[in-house]
């Protein structure tokens, strides 16, 4: 908590529907978010239990200087990752850190499963856990009206919650923050559905001091300086990230058909100037956010037969246009729009969905798997079997879609195809394919995610890094982010929030470090990561790459295996 030396931790157990406060000193050395949530994490893990067990502990988390200054905006959510098997690692925004802080909560553990379908209203006045029957069944976006409608707040609130997909307990399925915001990968959805967990509401009026307040000022005013008036941040606002399409596209570095190609003929058509220029209506930022990075598309959304239709507000990026577009091989921006919208109803990750799709295309025109199984056609830039596909693996029709909503490597596993299954580890691969920069810090992140230590950016370098030093790089642009997360700075101001300007922030809110300090901190959060993943059975020597990224051509021309074994091997003898 901001002006103390201790951090305040509120734990519920819905086994029992007890839940407790404890003020943590020893915890206070890790600053906050992504830190402290994996030392809670750490403690409340069960290895002796299943990772799926309903048991096994959520951790939420946000940091010292979350919404108190430009772009700090993030909460972390820590839990057991259904869909890898491991370490499961997410962040989201709009907000929820707001709401922690007025509720004067540095993290929330929720352990244990409750007998029925239940919501959780959170405040600095306490936790009441509600009946969630009326709400179970109903779509994220229904289930989030309803909470705005009847829980109190308002402007310091924020609703967390599932969809059919997170109460089916689909591998990949996400929560849902404040609409246009969520915990997107690696299963967060599940693991609240199996905790029988629909949402969680979060708000308080709590009102904390800034003591030195002249000097916050001054540090507060040159972090915003910064943001909006140089071009540090001017893309993100602009196009947003779906900038990236074209660009990579021509590059040879968008994967495109699930990664049978890495350039798209129709990227022009559902570039961000695409999108910006034909459907963008709207631009939204998070709590304390001055960017405005979260664009919103209007789509017209079919309700009924005889042309009855319904403006609905979706939110784009780079990663929905690529998973759910090039990769598919979607030729339009309407067929996009359908396909996020159905995603954005059932509470799926967007990103996992899409590569999932993209192997079931080919697995279906190969022949391992039938029409009878699927219950339709699919095909590349087929909007209909694509629907039918996502509704068929949300309701769990047989066996296949079954195995489907374990992910693609579980399909693939079964059915065959692993050579164009796009996983690394098990998570679905992101929007870059730019070379072994881009796959191998997917595969050594603590949570498999291009997030982890942006592989994909050193491919893009003017002077591309040597083997050692690629490696090298990885590793402490980890660690590096590590200390970000702590803080919960969004990742898109990582230039702004250097070294320097990270501890004037926290010097000015009382919260004295040394570089020194924070360069011991990203790495012992490193090798707690790596620990827990152990614990997990993860061993990073076991994983299997799929072919598919050795022979099609990326941004930096054709992979050769065994410079990336090479590049495995290197990264091994450097972290044991």
């Amino acid at each position: 908590m901001l002006n103390e030396n201790f951090m305040r931790v509120l734990t519920i157990d819905l086994a029992n529907l007890h839940s407790e406060i404890n003020e943590r000193a020893d915890l206070h050395e890790y600053l906050g978010g992504v830190g402290l949530a994996v030392k809670l994490f750490d403690e409340h893990f069960l290895p002796d239990r299943e990772i799926t067990d309903s048991c096994q502990p959520i951790v939420f988390a946000c940091g010292p200087m979350s919404t108190i200054f430009p772009v700090v905006t993030k909460v972390v959510a820590v839990f057991p990752s259904p869909l890898t098997g491991e370490l499961g690692e997410s962040y989201a925004g709009m907000r929820l850190a707001l709401a922690m802080r007025l509720a004067g909560l540095d993290a929330v553990v929720i352990k244990g499963r409750a007998a029925k379908p239940v919501y959780l209203a959170v405040s600095d006045e306490g936790v009441k856990t509600k009946d969630a029957a009326h709400l179970w069944g109903l779509s994220c976006e229904e289930t989030g009206r309803i909470l705005r409608e009847t829980e109190p707040g308002r402007g310091h609130r924020s609703c967390l919650r599932i969809g059919k997909a997170g109460e089916n307990r689909i591998a990949f399925s996400a929560v849902n923050v404040d609409t246009f915001r969520h915990f997107g990968r690696l299963g967060l959805g599940a693991v609240m559905g199996s905790k029988n967990l629909k949402a969680m509401v979060i708000y308080g009026d709590r009102n904390d001091r800034i003591n030195n307040y002249n000097e916050y000022s001054k540090v507060y005013q040159e972090i915003y300086q910064k943001v909006v008036t140089t071009d540090v941040m001017e893309k993100y606002h602009g196009v947003g990230t779906s900038i990236n399409v074209q660009p990579l596209s021509e590059m040879k570095g968008l994967p495109t058909r699930n990664l049978q190609d890495s350039s798209f003929e129709h990227a022009d058509k559902i570039s961000g100037e695409a999108f910006a220029r034909d459907s963008l209506f709207r631009k939204l930022a998070c709590t304390g956010c001055p960017v405005g990075c979260i664009h919103i598309g209007l789509h017209r959304r079919a309700f009924d037969d005889n042309y009855e239709y319904e403006a609905v507000a979706v939110s784009y990026d780079h990663e929905l246009i690529f998973a759910l577009g090039s990769f598919l091989g979607m030729s339009s921006q309407g067929k996009i729009y359908e396909l996020i919208d159905r995603v954005e109803i059932y509470g799926l990750d967007a990103i996992s969905t899409g590569v999932a799709l993209g192997w079931v295309t080919e697995a279906f025109a190969q022949g391992l798997i039938t029409k009878e199984q699927l219950g339709t056609e699919v095909a590349f830039d087929n909007l209909e079997g694509y629907l039918h596909v996502i509704e068929a693996l949300v309701k769990g029709e047989n066996e296949f879609y079954q195995t489907l909503g374990c992910g693609a490597r579980a399909a693939a596993e079964k059915y065959g195809g692993q050579d164009f299954a796009m996983t690394l580890a098990g998570n679905e691969i992101a929007g870059y394919h730019t070379g072994y920069g881009a796959i191998l810090g997917q595969l050594v992140g603590a949570r498999h995610s291009h997030l982890d230590n942006a592989g994909y950016s050193f491919d893009q370098a003017a002077t591309l890094p040597g083997e050692e030093e690629l490696v090298e790089g990885l590793i402490k642009e980890e660690k590096e982010r590590n200390v970000l997360n702590c803080l919960c700075i969004c990742l898109f101001a990582r230039k702004v929030y250097d070294r320097d300007t990270v501890i004037k922030a926290l010097g000015s809110i009382g919260i004295n470090k040394t570089p020194e300090n924070l360069t011991e901190l990203g790495e012992r959060i490193f090798q707690l990561k790596n620990g827990i993943k152990q614990k997990m059975g993860f061993k990073l020597q076991d994983v299997k790459v799929p072919n598919r990224f050795f022979e099609t051509a990326s941004l930096n021309g054709r992979l050769n295996r065994e410079v990336f074994d090479r590049l495995v091997e290197l990264y091994l003898k450097k972290t044991v």
